[in-house]
């Protein structure tokens, strides 16, 4: 299962909406990935929460949100508290969480 779970905008250069996206997974993306390409390390497991599922941002930068496909851009987060905190903490400027 794939959705996103928040939207926010902020303003790149104080001008350009940016579009930034949370999105919730119910498997490890990047553990999926190095399946896929035989890279996975000895003993490797997918870092799921007790819940089965991992969140995700993504940045669309100077692009609207709602015709674009989601994919996970950064490492997966437990909780979607820590997706938000990552999202803010990566940009200069605030979001307007919608």
């Amino acid at each position: 299962m794939k959705s996103v779970v928040a939207t926010g905008v902020w303003l790149y250069d104080g001008t350009v909406p940016t579009t930034v996206r949370i999105g919730m997974l119910d498997y490890d993306y990047w553990y999926a990935i190095g399946e896929a390409d035989g890279t996975l390390q000895p003993g490797e497991a997918p870092d799921l929460n007790e819940d089965g599922r991992l969140y995700y941002v993504q940045h669309l930068p100077g692009q609207p949100a709602c015709d674009h496909p989601f994919w996970p851009a950064t490492e997966g987060f437990h909780t979607l508290a820590e997706a938000v905190a990552s999202a803010e903490a990566t940009v200069p400027g605030p979001i307007s969480w919608q």
